[in-house]
C-alpha cells in the first residue's frame, strides 16, 4: 500500500516538473550542467545501472547512498535559502515599489509646476512682444510721419524757391531744384485729396508752365525768327535754360530746337531763292559749301550751349536736307526743259557725295520713319536719298540719253564692221567673238551701276527695256545682218539653212573668210546668250531671296515656340499662316510679270523650294524639346506647308495648272523628309532596337548627326543618347565602296548650260580692245 502511494506521488511530482521544451532550453542556456540528474529526460533505472553495473559493485552501495543523501541535504539547504531569500525580496520589492510611487508623485508635481511656470513665461513673452510690436509700429509710423513732414517741408520750401528763381531767371539753380521738387512731389501722389498738397502740386505745374513760356521767350529774343536783329551769341543763361527744358514738357525742347534751326537756316532760304542764279543745278556745290560753313560756325559759337544728346548739328544738317530736297524739286519742275543729262548727273554726283559726307560725320540718330522719303538705304549710309530722291522724277532725261548713246554705239559698231571687215582666219582662242559684243556689255554694266545709284524703281525698269531694244538691234544689224548671202535666198541665211540641200542644186560654197565670219557670228550670239543668262539667273535669285527673307521671321517664331507645353492639336499655327500670306502676296505678282517667259517662273519656283525647304528643316531641328502633342501639331503644320508648296506655281490663279514634275519632285522629297523626322520624334524611344530600326527605315539618308538632333528634339539627356548612338552605328548598313555619305538633302536644281560663265572671255576681249 505504501509503495503504491509513493509511486503515485512520484508520478504527480514528475507531472508537475514536466516543463515545455522552450523553458527547458532556456534553463540549459542559463545553467549549463553535465550532471545526469539535471537532464530533462532523467531515467532513474538507467542512472542506478550506471552506478552499479555489476554484482560486485553492490559492495560499496552504502557509500553511494551516503553521497546521495549528502547531496539531498545540500539541495534542501539551498532550497530553504532560496525560499527565505525570496520571501525577503518580496518584502523589499513592495517597499521599493512604494518608494517609486512616491517619487513618481513628486515628479508629477514638479512637472506640473514647470508647466505652470512655462505658461506664465509664454504669457509674459506675448505681452512683451505685443509691446515691442506696438513700439515698432509706432516707430514706423513716426519715421513715416517725420519723412513725410520733411518732404512736405522740402516741397513747400522748394516751390517757394522755384518761383523766386524763375522770376530771377536763375536757370542753373532751377534745373537742379525742379528735378528734386518733382521727385518729392511723387511721394504725395496718393495725398492729392488734401487741399494743401493739391495746392502745392498746382503751384509746381504753374511754375513749369511759366518756365516753359519764359524760356521760349528768351530764345525768341536771342534768336528772332523774324526781323533784322542779329542772333545772339552763346549764353550761359540759355545753356542752363536748355537743362531746364530737358525736365519740362518735351514740347518745350522741340519748340526750342525748331526755332533755333529755323533761324539758323533763314539765310539759306534767302540766298538760294528760286529766282537766284546760285539756285540752279550747275551751282549746287554752293548749297553744300554753305551748310558745311554753317556747321563749323555752329560748333564754334553754339556747340556748348545745347546739351550733347540734343544732336543739334545733325538736326541742322537734316533739316537743311529736307529744305534742299523740297527747293530743288520745285525749281526742277519749273525749269524741267533746261535739265540736260550732264547737268543732271553732275548734280546727282555732288548730292550723293554730300550724303556720304553726312554719313561720315553723323550717326543718323535723329532720323525718323516720317522724315525721309521711302527709298532703300545703303547699309553704311542712313542719309542715302535724303536729298537725291528729288532727282528721280527727272531720270527720264538720263534714260533718253542712254537710248541715244546706245543707238550711236550700235551705229558705230556697224560702221566699224564695214570698215574693218570680217575677222581674220586662224584667230587665237576667244578671237571668234566680235569685240563689239564686249563693248556693248561693258557699257550695259556701266549704265546699270550708274542707274542703281540713282534709282532702283521705275527708271531701272525703263533702262532694262532700253537694253532689250538694243540687244535686238545688235542681233539684227551686227549678227544676222552680216551673215553671208547666197544666190538661192534673197535674205540672210539661218545657221540651219546652211546645212540643207535642195534636190537638183549644188551645195552652197563659202570662202574661208565667210566661214570664219559665220563661226564668229555664231560664237558672238552664244556669248550674248550666256551673258544675258547670267543676268536672268541673278534676277531669279533676287526674287527668291526676297520671298525667302519675308518668310524668315515666321520660321524664327516657329523655333522659339514652347512645343513641350502644347496641350492639344488645333488648326495650323500662326507661323504657317504668315508664310502662306507672304507666298500669296509675292508669287502671283512674279507669275503675272513672267507670263511671257514661263520657264523662268518655273526656275523661280524650283530655286525657292531648294532654298526654303532646307531652311525649314533647319528650324525644325531647333524646336526642342517637343512633347507628343507638340510633334503632332508640327506634323500638321508641315503637311499644310507641303500642300501650299505643291500648289505654289498656280497659287492665286484662276487658271489651275499642274505643277512641273521637276518642281513637284523636289517639294515631295524635301517635305516628306520633314514629316518623317517628326514621325521619328513621335515614336517611343523604348525598346531601343525598335526605335533605331524605325529611324533607319523612315529616313533613307539617316546618319548619326541627324539622329542626335532628333534625340535632342525628344528632350533626351546626353547620358541616354550615348547608348542609342552606339546602337545606331552598329545597325547602320555599311556604305557601298566609293559612295559618298551625305546627311543633308540634295535639293540642287539643274542649271542650264547657257549659265556657264563667260567672265574670263570678257576680260580677254576688253584687254584686247584696250
Amino acid at each position: 500500500m505504501m509503495e503504491e502511494e509513493e509511486l503515485e506521488f512520484v508520478e504527480e511530482l514528475e507531472a508537475v516538473l514536466q516543463l515545455t521544451p522552450e523553458v527547458q532550453l532556456a534553463i540549459e542556456q542559463v545553467f549549463p550542467s553535465q550532471d545526469p540528474l539535471d537532464r530533462a529526460d532523467f531515467n532513474a533505472v538507467e542512472y542506478i545501472n550506471t552506478l552499479f553495473p555489476t554484482e560486485q559493485s553492490l559492495a560499496n552501495i552504502d557509500e553511494v547512498v551516503n553521497k546521495i543523501r549528502l547531496k539531498i541535504r545540500r539541495l534542501d539547504d539551498n532550497i530553504r535559502t532560496v525560499v527565505r531569500g525570496q520571501t525577503n525580496v518580496g518584502q523589499d520589492g513592495r517597499q521599493a515599489l512604494e518608494e517609486a510611487q512616491k517619487a513618481i508623485q513628486q515628479l508629477f508635481g514638479k512637472i506640473k509646476d514647470i508647466k505652470d511656470k512655462a505658461e506664465k513665461s509664454e504669457q509674459m513673452v506675448k505681452e512683451i512682444t505685443r509691446d515691442i510690436k506696438q513700439l515698432d509700429h509706432a516707430k514706423r509710423h513716426l519715421t513715416t510721419s517725420i519723412t513725410t513732414l520733411n518732404h512736405l517741408h522740402m516741397l513747400a520750401g522748394g516751390v517757394d524757391s522755384l518761383e523766386a528763381m524763375t522770376r530771377r531767371r536763375q536757370y542753373g539753380e532751377v534745373a537742379n531744384l525742379l528735378q528734386g521738387v518733382m521727385n518729392v512731389l511723387e511721394h504725395f501722389h496718393k495725398y492729392m485729396g488734401i487741399p494743401q498738397i493739391r495746392q502745392l502740386s498746382e503751384r509746381v505745374k504753374a511754375a513749369q508752365t511759366e518756365l516753359g513760356q519764359q524760356i521760349l521767350a528768351d530764345f525768341e529774343e536771342a534768336f528772332p525768327s523774324q526781323g533784322t536783329k542779329r542772333p545772339g551769341g552763346p549764353s550761359n543763361v540759355l545753356r542752363d535754360a536748355c537743362l531746364v527744358a530737358n525736365i519740362l514738357d518735351p514740347r518745350i525742347k522741340q519748340e526750342i530746337i525748331k526755332k533755333f534751326i529755323k533761324q539758323h537756316l533763314s539765310e539759306y532760304l534767302v540766298l538760294f531763292q528760286e529766282n537766284q542764279d546760285v539756285a540752279w543745278l550747275d551751282k549746287i556745290d554752293r548749297r553744300y559749301a554753305w551748310i558745311k560753313r554753317q556747321l563749323v560756325d555752329y560748333e564754334e559759337k553754339y556747340g556748348r550751349m545745347f546739351p550733347r544728346e540734343w544732336c543739334m548739328a545733325e538736326r541742322i544738317a537734316v533739316e537743311f536736307c529736307h529744305v534742299t530736297r523740297t527747293e530743288l524739286a520745285k525749281i526742277m519742275r519749273t525749269r524741267a526743259k533746261e535739265i540736260e543729262v550732264k547737268l543732271l548727273l553732275f548734280a546727282i554726283q555732288r548730292t550723293t557725295n554730300f550724303e556720304g559726307f553726312l554719313a561720315k560725320r553723323f550717326s543718323g540718330c535723329t532720323l525718323t520713319d516720317g522724315t525721309l522719303p521711302k527709298k532703300p538705304k545703303a547699309p553704311d549710309n542712313p542719309f542715302h536719298g535724303i536729298v537725291s530722291k528729288c532727282f528721280e522724277p527727272h531720270l527720264y532725261v538720263y534714260i533718253e540719253s542712254q537710248d541715244k548713246n546706245l543707238g550711236e554705239l550700235i551705229d558705230r559698231f556697224v560702221a566699224d564692221f564695214k570698215a574693218q571687215g570680217p575677222p581674220k582666219p586662224n584667230t587665237d582662242e576667244g578671237g571668234a567673238v566680235l569685240p563689239s559684243c564686249a563693248d556693248l556689255f561693258v557699257y550695259y554694266k556701266k549704265c546699270m551701276v550708274q542707274c542703281s545709284q540713282l534709282s532702283t524703281g521705275e527708271p531701272m525698269i525703263a533702262l532694262t527695256t532700253i537694253f532689250q531694244k538694243y540687244l535686238r538691234e545688235y542681233a539684227w544689224k551686227i549678227l544676222s545682218g552680216n551673215l553671208p548671202k547666197t544666190t538661192t535666198s534673197s535674205g540672210g541665211l539661218t545657221i540651219s539653212s546652211l546645212l540643207k540641200e535642195k534636190e537638183g542644186s549644188e551645195v552652197a560654197k563659202f570662202t574661208l573668210e565667210e566661214l570664219c565670219l559665220i563661226c564668229s557670228i555664231l560664237s558672238t550670239a552664244e556669248y550674248c546668250l550666256a551673258t544675258t543668262q547670267q543676268v536672268i539667273s541673278s534676277s531669279i535669285q533676287l526674287l527668291v531671296q526676297d520671298l525667302d527673307a519675308a518668310c524668315d521671321p515666321a520660321l524664327t517664331a516657329m523655333s522659339k515656340m514652347q512645343w513641350q507645353n502644347v496641350e492639344h492639336v488645333g488648326d495650323q499655327s500662326p507661323y504657317v499662316t504668315s508664310v502662306i500670306l507672304h507666298i500669296k502676296q509675292n508669287v502671283p505678282i512674279i507669275r503675272d510679270n513672267l507670263a511671257s517667259t514661263r520657264k523662268y517662273f518655273t526656275q523661280f519656283c524650283i530655286k525657292f523650294a531648294n532654298s526654303f525647304i532646307p531652311k525649314f528643316i533647319t528650324h525644325l531641328f531647333k524646336c526642342k524639346p517637343i512633347s507628343m502633342v507638340g510633334a503632332e501639331q508640327l506634323l500638321l503644320d508641315t503637311h499644310s506647308l507641303k500642300m501650299v508648296l505643291l500648289d505654289l506655281p498656280s497659287i492665286g490663279s484662276q487658271v489651275v495648272r499642274k505643277a512641273p514634275a521637276s518642281y513637284t519632285k523636289i517639294v515631295v522629297k524635301g517635305m516628306t523628309r520633314a514629316e518623317m523626322i517628326l514621325k521619328v520624334v513621335m515614336a517611343p524611344h523604348e525598346p531601343l532596337v525598335v526605335f533605331v530600326d524605325n529611324y533607319i527605315k523612315l529616313l533613307t539618308d539617316c546618319n548619326t548627326e541627324t539622329f542626335q538632333k532628333i534625340l535632342d528634339m525628344k528632350g533626351l539627356k546626353r547620358s541616354e543618347q550615348s547608348s542609342m548612338l552606339e546602337l545606331l552605328r552598329q545597325r547602320l548598313p555599311a556604305p557601298p565602296s566609293g559612295a559618298e555619305s551625305s546627311g543633308s538633302l540634295s535639293l540642287m536644281a539643274p542649271t542650264p548650260e547657257q549659265e556657264s560663265s563667260r567672265i574670263r572671255k570678257l576680260e580677254k576681249l576688253i584687254k584686247k580692245r584696250l
